[in-house]
C-alpha cells in the first residue's frame, strides 16, 4: 500500500513539474547544474582568490607565489577541507545564480529567436543579457563569497557575514565591485555563448543526435571557456581587489595592481580561474542541455 502511494506521489510530482512554465524548468536545470559544478570545483576558486589577494605579503623583488604553493599552504594550515572554505556562500550564489542565468537566457532566446539558433552577435547579446540579470541580483553574495575565500575575515556564516558588513560598512559595501564584476562576467558570458553556439553549430548532425552528444557539448564548452576566461582575466583581478578592499574604486584598484605587479599582475590566478570557469561552464551547459532535452525543450 505504501509502495503504491509512493509511486503515485512521485508520478504526481513529475506531472506537476512537466506542466510548469518552461522558464521555471530552465531555472531548475540551472540550479542542478550549478550545484554539481560548484561542489566539484570550489578548491580552484579558493586558490584563485588567494593568489589574487596575496599582494600584501609580498616584498618587492620577492618570488611570486604559484598555484601549487597556495594549494600546499591551504592543506597544511587548514587541512584538506580548507580547500572548500567559502563553499556555503558559493552555493548561496551559484545555485540560484545559475538558475537565474539559464531561465533568463531561455526566456530571452524564446522571446527574440523562438526555436532558431542564434548568430554570433545574437549569442553575445543573449549571454551578456542573462549574465547582467544574474550578476546584479547575486552580487551581495558574491562579495561575501570572495571575503570568505581570501582568508582575511573571520565570518562564521553567510547570514552573519551579511549582518557584519551592513553594520560596519553599510549596505553599499555589498555592491562593491559591481562595475568590475559586470566588466568581467558580461563579456565572459557573451563571448562564451558565442563560441559555444558557433562550435555546436559546426558539429555534424549525427554527433548531435547520438549518445556522444554530451561529450561533444562538453568539449565545445571547454574550448569556449578557455578563450573567454583569458580575455576577461584582468577584470576578474580588479573585481577581487575591490571586493576585498571596498575602500578602493575600480580605477584605483587598476592603478594599484599595475604599480605592484605591472601587467602580469592582471593575470594573477589565471590558471585556476581558467580551469574553474571553463570546467564549471562546460559542465553547467552540458547538464542544462541534457535536462532540458529530458523535459522535451530546446535549450
Amino acid at each position: 500500500m505504501l509502495s503504491v502511494e509512493k509511486r503515485y506521489s512521485t508520478a504526481r510530482r513529475t506531472m506537476e513539474l512537466s506542466l510548469a512554465h518552461p522558464a521555471i524548468k530552465a531555472f531548475l536545470c540551472g540550479c542542478v547544474s550549478g550545484t554539481c559544478s560548484t561542489l566539484l570545483f570550489q578548491p580552484l576558486d579558493l586558490v584563485k582568490t588567494r593568489l589574487q589577494t596575496s599582494h600584501s605579503s609580498l616584498q618587492p623583488g620577492s618570488r611570486a607565489v604559484g598555484m601549487v604553493t597556495v594549494l600546499r599552504s591551504v592543506v597544511r594550515t587548514e587541512r584538506l577541507l580548507g580547500l572548500w572554505k567559502g563553499v556555503s556562500p558559493s552555493f548561496a550564489r551559484t545555485i540560484p545564480g545559475v538558475g537565474i542565468y539559464f531561465s533568463t537566457y531561455y526566456s530571452l532566446k524564446q522571446h527574440f529567436l523562438q526555436d532558431s539558433s542564434p548568430g554570433a552577435m545574437q549569442a553575445v547579446l543573449l549571454g551578456g543579457g542573462a549574465r547582467t540579470a544574474a550578476g546584479v541580483l547575486m552580487l551581495p553574495v558574491t562579495v561575501i563569497k570572495t571575503r570568505f575565500e581570501c582568508g582575511r575575515y573571520s565570518y562564521r556564516s553567510v547570514s552573519g557575514a551579511l549582518r557584519s558588513v551592513c553594520r560596519t560598512e553599510g549596505p553599499g559595501a555589498l555592491f562593491s565591485g559591481l562595475m568590475a564584476t559586470l566588466l568581467r562576467d558580461v563579456p565572459f558570458s557573451g563571448i562564451y555563448v558565442m563560441f559555444y553556439s558557433q562550435a555546436k553549430a559546426s558539429l555534424p548532425k549525427e554527433i548531435c543526435t547520438s549518445g556522444s552528444a554530451p561529450l561533444a557539448n562538453f568539449t565545445c564548452g571547454i574550448l569556449s571557456g578557455i578563450l573567454a576566461s583569458l580575455i576577461t582575466q584582468p577584470a576578474d583581478v580588479v573585481k577581487t581587489r575591490v571586493q576585498v578592499s571596498p575602500q578602493l574604486r575600480t580605477a584605483e584598484a587598476i592603478r594599484s595592481i599595475y604599480v605592484e605587479h605591472r601587467l602580469q599582475g592582471f593575470f594573477r590566478g589565471a590558471v585556476p580561474r581558467a580551469l574553474r570557469r571553463t570546467l564549471i561552464a562546460a559542465m553547467a551547459w552540458t547538464v542544462y542541455e541534457q535536462m532540458m532535452a529530458g523535459f522535451g525543450l530546446k535549450s
